[in-house]
């Protein structure tokens, strides 16, 4: 797996310009990492959808659910 990550970041990132100095490629990797690879990449575990997808989809189903928790305690 490590190589997978390695590769997509070498091929996404690292090959896409030429740095002028060594800190230029280090801040890009931080941001690759923590703004796209991590919350905004698709991952199969969760049915091809981006973890900000997926929290974002779960947290309106709890909100459904409480909905209906709501309206059928009610009544």
């Amino acid at each position: 797996m490590i190589e997978s990550f390695w590769s997509t970041m070498q091929r996404e990132l690292l090959d896409q310009r030429i740095w002028d100095t060594p800190e230029q490629p280090h801040a890009a990797i931080f941001e690759w990492i923590e703004a796209w690879y991590n919350p905004r990449r698709r991952h199969t575990s969760i049915g091809m959808l981006s973890p900000v997808d997926y929290e974002h989809h779960w947290q309106e189903q709890q909100a459904t659910a409480a909905l209906h928790t709501t309206a059928n305690g009610a009544a």
